[in-house]
């Protein structure tokens, strides 16, 4: 009976730049420890869900870094399997897709393609098929649904989630007709880079729609062996099930996922049946913090992180609560901070430190203004500094638009 050992990893995001700070030394140096870990760990087969680059247009370095994992990890006489997510520019994943083939790497770009081509035999080091993979990478809506005129929001969901259903099944069922044609008795497994209901997003998770779908229900996966999942930055289960996962991103993306321990998912199967899952940490490569203190207690909290090693200093994101307004907030942290091995990467003050000049004027009530004054006023006790937090606001502004839009046009109509 043949073994299999499946390491899934995803959201790479190669290229990033955080606060202006490149990620290039933390992403070599995991993509040191995933070799390693796939040597000590005989692992048979890599799966990347999706987002292995941070852009459409990634740096060279960022480019250079995947083609050399590409080769290095054949050293270790191990398949690759690359899915593309929605950060991933199929036309550039698809320009080295021939030659990867011959590195034994399955490059699936986009579901704009033959289906047995989103289909992939895995083979164990005996160079026996050992499972078949649904390789379903980020869903587009242009390839596998065609729009309908006069549809609802609703109804526009409703019908993209059954698309993405239907061509989970589809592609399962020629995975299993495959898996007939072969005579083996191998698991199926299956990919997906797309949010499903109930997962636990973090700052850096780009709100994903596939078409106006915000999240795709568990139960329109079929029923396979094991599920590897991308696009959610944060390692968990869905659905409460085992076998349907997101291994999160290697590295924080964010701030607010510094205190997640970063995974990877090892998965063993002794013929068709799964042995173990088991999720494997992640060191950590880049010291980070996240501090919500007041001026006064700023340097007891800096002293009490923990030491930092190679002299590599602590990136800080830090937030100053206040009841004054400081117009030299920024030079007065610095001055605190100046003896030691930090970064400030962001500095916010706290929310109730700007209420006093957000308070409504004595009289106005809610049927006195617009609803978009209501919606400003509501933005205006939030903090949005920061490229990633820009990028929030005008999104949250786009859906505000979008709804008010909606509702609007719904009274017309009535």
């Amino acid at each position: 009976m043949s073994t299999l050992r499946i390491l899934h990893t995803s959201d790479w995001h190669l290229g990033q730049s955080f606060f202006t700070q490149t990620r290039q030394v933390e992403h070599e140096q995991f993509i040191d420890w995933l070799l390693f870990t796939v040597e000590a760990e005989k692992v048979d087969a890599v799966i990347i869900a999706g987002d292995i680059f941070d852009t459409g247009s990634p740096p060279s370095y960022a480019r250079e870094m995947y083609a050399r994992f590409v080769a290095r990890l054949q050293e270790k006489d191990c398949q690759l399997v690359v899915l593309g997510g929605n950060h991933d520019s199929v036309s550039m994943l698809n320009e080295s897709q021939p030659v990867l083939e011959y590195l034994n790497t399955q490059v699936i770009a986009s579901t704009g393609i033959a289906l047995d081509k989103q289909i992939v035999n895995i083979k164990n080091k005996e160079g026996n098929i050992a499972a078949i993979v649904c390789a379903v990478p980020f869903i587009r809506p242009k390839d596998v649904i065609e729009s309908q005129a006069g549809q609802t929001p609703d109804e526009k969901s409703r019908a993209m989630s059954k698309a993405i259903s239907d061509h989970y099944h589809l592609i399962h069922q020629e995975a299993k007709k495959r898996r007939n044609q072969l005579n083996v008795d191998v698991p199926i497994i299956a990919t997906g880079h797309l949010t499903a209901v109930g997962a636990t997003l973090s700052d850096s998770v780009r709100d994903i729609y596939i078409g106006t779908l915000e999240a795709f229900h568990a139960d329109g996966f079929p029923d396979v062996d094991y599920i590897a999942l991308g696009h959610i930055h944060r390692p968990q289960k869905v659905a409460g099930k085992e076998h349907i996962r997101y291994c999160g991103s290697p590295i924080p993306l964010a701030f607010d996922e510094v205190n997640t321990q970063k995974q990877v998912v090892l998965v063993e199967f002794e013929g068709a049946t799964r042995q173990q899952i088991t999720p494997i940490d992640i060191p950590v490569f880049q010291a980070m913090a996240t501090l919500r203190c007041s001026l006064d207690e700023l340097e007891e909290q800096i002293k009490a992180i923990p030491s930092v090693k190679d002299n590599i200093p602590t990136w800080l994101s830090i937030e100053i609560q206040t009841q004054d307004y400081l117009s030299d907030l920024q030079s007065r942290v610095q001055e605190i901070v100046a003896e030691y091995p930090v970064d400030i990467l962001q500095l916010r003050r706290a929310r109730q430190a700007q209420s006093p000049a957000l308070k409504q004027e004595k009289n106005e009530t809610l049927s006195d203004l617009s609803p978009e004054e209501v919606f400003e006023k509501r933005l205006a006790m939030e903090v949005f500094e920061g490229d990633a937090s820009q990028a929030l606001l005008e999104r949250i502004k786009k859906r505000f638009t979008a709804a008010l839009s909606e509702v609007i046009t719904g009274e017309a109509e009535s």
